[in-house]
C-alpha cells in the first residue's frame, strides 16, 4: 500500500506549528489552510512506523493478556494546537505523540511486564524516554505508562527513520478513568484532560484516580487523601454535588450511531462525534484507502471546527467489534467508569 511520506522540511513544518496557534483572521486563512495541509502531511507521515509499533505492541501484549485490546490512532489537529499553546518552546517536528499506539490489559503486572519485554527486546528502534505515571501519576489522575521511540531502518523506508512513535500501556481501570475525563470534557467544553477546567471535576477526578490506585494498589495522586475513608468521604461530597452518575448516563442514552456500508473488512475508520446533535458517524476504510482516509480526517475536521465538543479521529483496531472498547470517549460510553465510581463510594 502507499504511506504516506514527509514532504516538507522539518522548519516547514514547525512554521506551520506557529501558523496554526495565531490568531485567525480573514487575511490569514490561506496561511492557516496551506498550514493544514502541511501539519496533515507531516502527521500521516507517522502512518508506516506506527502501524508497524502496532504490530509489535499486539504481538507482546496478546502474549501477556489473550485479551488485551490494542488500537493506534493519528493525533488530532485540535489536540495539536492546544498542545502547541500549552508548551510555547514545543516545536510540531519535536512533537512525540503524533502518531500513538496503545494496550489495554489487564492488571498493572501486565503492564510492568510489557515494559520489560520492550526494555529487554532487540527492536532496532531506538527507545528515547520512558513516562511513568503509574509510579508517579500526574496531578490531573492521570495514569499509565508511556514509552517514546524514535523509528529507524535501513530498509526501503528510511524517509520515516527519526519520526516519533508514543506506546501507552493502560489497564481497563485506568482507561476507563481517561475515557470519562475525555467524555465530560466534551460536553463541558473543557480540556480536563489537560487540568483545565471547573475546579470540581478537576478535584473528584483526581480522588477517582486514587481511589483506582487504591484498588490497583499503587502510588496515589498527589495532593489527595490517603487515608480510605477521608478519600471515601471527600469523594463522595463531589459524586453527590455534580450529580456524575446520572449525567454520565444521560451522556450515552439518546446517543446514535451511525455506520456507513463501509466499515465492512475495514482497517481504518474515521469517528466524528456531534454531542450536540447526539451522533457519532463511522466511516471505514481498507488498507488501500489510507491517503483517502487521511485527506477526508482533515475535511472533517475542518467541518467541526465551529460545532461546540465536536470531534473526529483517525484510527485503527484489530475489528469493527473492538471499536467501542477502544475508543468509549467516542460513544459516550463510561458504563465501566461508573461501576468503579460506584464502588469506590460503597
Amino acid at each position: 500500500m502507499a504511506w504516506a511520506t514527509p514532504q516538507y522540511s522539518k522548519g516547514r513544518v514547525d512554521t506551520a506549528g506557529s501558523i496554526l496557534i495565531s490568531e485567525e483572521s480573514p487575511e490569514n486563512a490561506h496561511l492557516i489552510e496551506e498550514a493544514q495541509i502541511v501539519t496533515n502531511n507531516w502527521r500521516s507521515s507517522h502512518g508506516m512506523p506506527l502501524n508497524t509499533f502496532r504490530k509489535t505492541l499486539r504481538l507482546y501484549a496478546t502474549r501477556l493478556d489473550s485479551q488485551s485490546l490494542v488500537a493506534q490512532r493519528i493525533k488530532r489537529l485540535s489536540s495539536i494546537e492546544l498542545k502547541l499553546r500549552r508548551f510555547p518552546t514545543m516545536k510540531l517536528s519535536q512533537m512525540q505523540d503524533l502518531g500513538g499506539c496503545r494496550a489495554i490489559v489487564n492488571s498493572v503486572q501486565t503492564v510492568n511486564s510489557l515494559v520489560s519485554v520492550y526494555t529487554k527486546s532487540t527492536i532496532k528502534h531506538k527507545l528515547v524516554d520512558i513516562d511513568d505515571y503509574i509510579k508517579s501519576p500526574k496531578s490531573s489522575g492521570y495514569r499509565g505508562i508511556h514509552l517514546i521511540y524514535r523509528y529507524y531502518t535501513t530498509y526501503k523506508t528510511e524517509a520515516y527513520n527519526g519520526l516519533k512513535i508514543e506506546i501507552q500501556l493502560r489497564t481497563g481501570l485506568q482507561h476507563a478513568w481517561a475515557t470519562a475525563v475525555e467524555t465530560v470534557g466534551t460536553f463541558i467544553s473543557q480540556a480536563l484532560k489537560s487540568s483545565q477546567g471547573e475546579e470540581g471535576w478537576l478535584r473528584f477526578f483526581a480522588l477517582m484516580s486514587t481511589a483506582i490506585a487504591q484498588r490497583e494498589k499503587g502510588a496515589i495522586v498527589p495532593n489527595t487523601p490517603s487515608d480510605k475513608r477521608a478519600l471515601t468521604i471527600e469523594l463522595q461530597s463531589y459524586v453527590d454535588r455534580l450529580d456524575v452518575v446520572r449525567i454520565l448516563e444521560v451522556y450515552a442514552a439518546a446517543l446514535q450511531t451511525v455506520t456507513q456500508p463501509s466499515t465492512k473488512n475495514a482497517q481504518y475508520f474515521l469517528l466524528q462525534l456531534d454531542p450536540t446533535a447526539r451522533t457519532v458517524a463511522v466511516t471505514g476504510y481498507r488498507a488501500n484507502e489510507l491517503e483517502r482516509a487521511s485527506n477526508e480526517y482533515l475535511e472533517s475536521e475542518r467541518r467541526i471546527n465551529e460545532k461546540t465538543g465536536a470531534q473526529a479521529v483517525l484510527v485503527s483496531v484489530d475489528s469493527l467489534a473492538s471499536l467501542r472498547r477502544a475508543f468509549p470517549n467516542y460513544f459516550l460510553d463510561t458504563s465501566l467508569f461508573i461501576a468503579a465510581v460506584n464502588e469506590a463510594v460503597q
